[in-house]
């Protein structure tokens, strides 16, 4: 079976996927709901209370959450849809550590490279501000915790949503653009998006479209949460800004006021640097039938298929 086969693996009644998702999905739903109702002053006022709160206990605050959420999901797909995680997880036999560690080295060198271009060729929006006390305790934090909140966001969307949207609609397509769209949705009330305008949700469609692709072609989350922790992990350790999501005792500030000096951060990636990842992911893994796995039809695994599988 393929990756959004494996939902058949459990049972798949319309409630327990209303139930699931209104439950797991919840905290993004409400934050939306408040964004969409706030006054751009109420919305500055909430950033500036957050920002008054010690950078390190804000970010272990906001982070915690998908701590309880991610096990919560866990507890209703083993227990409610009866099926195993590892079947939310890959179409594999069992879960590919190594291209999680991959994914994770290629966004790192790619982040990491593309930071000392552009500091090198003009370092005067950028100071640094490394304080090795702070810095090691953001350290542990972004190491316990992101891979939380990295989890919650790519076993929901790229996992139960990507499956359970997949086999109601038996395409591939539509969960892929849904759940790319959703996911940058659900960011749209973080200050840069307030800040640069809504310019920014290219960034985040567009990232949540890169992961969508990764996860279909691969067949599995392996790939998409290497990358998502490497990219999260990276823009709490290395650079921050007054008016980014993430504010941390990070290596590096940005010092200009405004965002739109950071504008190449938003379209360098998605333009340029997410083709990159896919064509090197696809040479590694060897990636073939792109129409089909990104465009084909979703059928219900014969009852023969099944009896292969289990033995």
């Amino acid at each position: 079976m393929n990756y959004i086969q494996q939902a058949y693996r459990g049972k798949n009644e319309l409630w327990m996927f209303l139930l699931t998702a209104a439950v797991i999905s919840g905290m993004f739903v409400v934050n939306f709901i408040v964004y969409l109702m706030s006054s751009p002053e109420d919305m500055e006022a909430a950033y500036e209370f957050m920002k008054s709160i010690p950078s390190n206990l804000n970010l272990a605050i906001n982070l915690i959450p998908f701590a309880v959420l991610l096990v919560l999901l866990f507890v209703f797909v083993k227990f409610i849809h009866q099926r195993s995680i590892r079947s939310l997880t890959t179409s594999r036999n069992k879960i590919d550590w190594s291209r999680i560690f991959f994914s994770f080295a290629l966004v790192a060198i790619l982040t990491l490279g593309f930071f000392a271009i552009s500091y090198g060729i003009d370092p005067s929006g950028i100071e640094l501000q490394f304080d090795p006390v702070k810095f090691s305790i953001l350290f542990l934090i972004s190491i316990v915790l992101f891979p939380f909140q990295i989890g919650l966001e790519e076993y929901l969307f790229r996992g139960y949503f990507m499956q359970q949207i997949g086999i109601m609609v038996k395409n591939r397509w539509f969960p892929l653009i849904f759940t790319s769209i959703l996911f940058g949705v659900m960011h749209s009330a973080n200050p840069e998006v307030a800040e640069m305008g809504f310019i920014t949700m290219i960034f985040y469609i567009g990232t949540g479209l890169l992961l969508g692709v990764m996860t279909l072609m691969d067949e599995g989350l392996e790939l998409a949460l290497g990358f998502h922790f490497g990219n999260n992990l990276l823009a709490a350790l290395l650079i921050t800004a007054d008016w980014s999501a993430l504010q941390t005792d990070a290596i590096f500030r940005y010092t200009a006021e405004e965002a739109q000096n950071s504008m190449l951060d938003i379209l360098v990636p998605v333009f340029i640097f997410y083709p990159i990842i896919l064509v090197v992911m696809a040479k590694r893994y060897k990636w073939h039938g792109w129409r089909e796995k990104l465009l084909g039809r979703i059928t219900e695994p014969i009852e023969d298929d099944y009896k292969i599988l289990e033995n």
